[in-house]
């Protein structure tokens, strides 16, 4: 039997659409975003705010229960990574950060419009295959 992978769509914004988006996704100026994301129950996640979130969790409930800490950490500290991840957001689908391709694939189909317009500046597609996902870097990677 062969394992299906599943999904998550990810889109980038350039940065004023994106701190309005963090603000308020149903802004007016995002309502083509908006549109495909009631269509599809699809609700977008800052990077970085998920990132932060995870830092602040792992503090108030022990570092040592988070194996992800000190990279997640590192990376929001640092100003360039900060930026980079303020304008990139998750999509999740019915709550799911994950979810199957009869989901993904037609979200993702939606939005392709919209990189190619411009109201996008980036727009793909992961899978949960480990073989396609990067892993920390060894310095970060429990033993």
């Amino acid at each position: 039997m062969s394992e299906e992978w599943q999904y998550q769509v990810r889109i980038n914004l350039n940065e004023e659409r994106a701190e309005t988006a963090r603000r308020d996704a149903n802004d007016a100026s995002l309502s083509p975003l908006g549109d495909i994301l009631a269509k599809h129950n699809a609700t977008l996640k800052c990077q970085y705010d998920a990132f932060a979130g995870y830092c602040e969790a792992a503090e108030a409930e022990g570092i040592d229960q988070y194996p992800l800490y000190q990279w997640t950490k590192d990376t929001i500290d640092d100003p360039v990574k900060k930026a980079k991840y303020l304008k990139a957001f998750t999509l999740y689908v019915d709550g799911d950060e994950v979810y199957d391709g009869e989901k993904a694939h037609p979200l993702e189909a939606d939005l392709q419009p919209l990189a190619e317009n411009g109201l996008l500046d980036k727009l793909s597609k992961h899978d949960t295959n480990p073989a396609n996902n990067p892993q920390p870097p060894k310095k970060y990677r429990q033993s």
